[in-house]
């Protein structure tokens, strides 16, 4: 799957996503468990680990829980169950490591990979926190419009530079956009965010884009959701710490 394919399937990941938090909590929770899903059938093919069957496992474990943990935390902090979901999945992910019968290959970047790939899915969870934000959905569809907008951005056959900037610009153009649009996001709240969003999608493009795993399909899906699956620990901290 190209450059461009990839752009466009991430826009319509991203569209419903924010779709989903229109509709409500459910919704929402339901995208975010999908994101977590697509992250763990894909990473282990991205990295090119040597046991990607466990590990696989281990990463959808660690984000379905994590969405599921935080859907039911009620109160402030909602993600004060993160940590301990993290924690268990790293267990589960030496674990799986022990009860390779392959002759263990590649035993510390099979390792490091499954973490790091269950600190992606985790990050799913982010948008169910963000939607409890005192900006709530507003900020949700924000982030995620920005996100689609840089990703389609992205696609772009600009070189080098050039095409980062203009991902960033145009993110942060249309979320400045959506914050004088929505109420509960002013426009420059909506402009930060747009930012944060532009520089994830440009930063994740110039990290994966060149990997030759992407010609797999697998590895693709996971190329693909993975700026809308980050993007949900970073839009709650943009709700935090800018929108407040």
């Amino acid at each position: 799957m190209g450059l461009s394919s990839r752009a466009v399937a991430t826009s319509v990941v991203a569209v419903a996503v924010a779709a989903a938090a229109f509709f409500g909590h459910l919704p929402l929770t339901i995208a975010a468990a999908a994101l977590a899903i697509l992250i763990a059938v894909g990473w282990p093919a991205l990295l090119g680990q040597p046991a990607p069957g466990g590990s696989g496992l281990v990463i959808g474990l660690t984000g379905v829980g994590a969405v599921g943990a935080v859907a039911a935390t009620e109160g402030e902090p909602s993600l004060r169950n993160l940590p301990l979901v993290l924690a268990m999945g790293i267990v589960l992910a030496f674990v799986a490591e022990m009860l390779r019968r392959d002759g263990r290959p590649r035993l510390v970047e099979s390792l490091l990979g499954t973490v790091s790939g269950l600190v992606v899915a985790v990050s799913a969870a982010g948008w169910i926190a963000a939607d409890r934000s005192d900006a709530g959905v507003a900020l949700v569809v924000t982030c995620a419009a920005a996100l689609a907008v840089a990703s389609a951005v992205s696609a772009l056959p600009l070189a080098g530079w050039w095409s980062s900037i203009l991902t960033v610009v145009a993110a942060a153009a249309a979320g400045g956009g959506l914050g004088v649009l929505l109420p509960d996001v002013e426009i420059g709240n909506g402009l930060w965010t747009g930012v944060v969003s532009g520089m994830l999608v440009a930063g994740l493009r110039a990290l994966f884009d060149q990997l030759p795993a992407l010609e797999r399909r697998q590895a693709a899906l996971a190329a693909i959701v993975l700026p809308v699956t980050v993007g949900g620990i970073l839009v709650f901290v943009v709700g935090r710490v800018v929108v407040g």
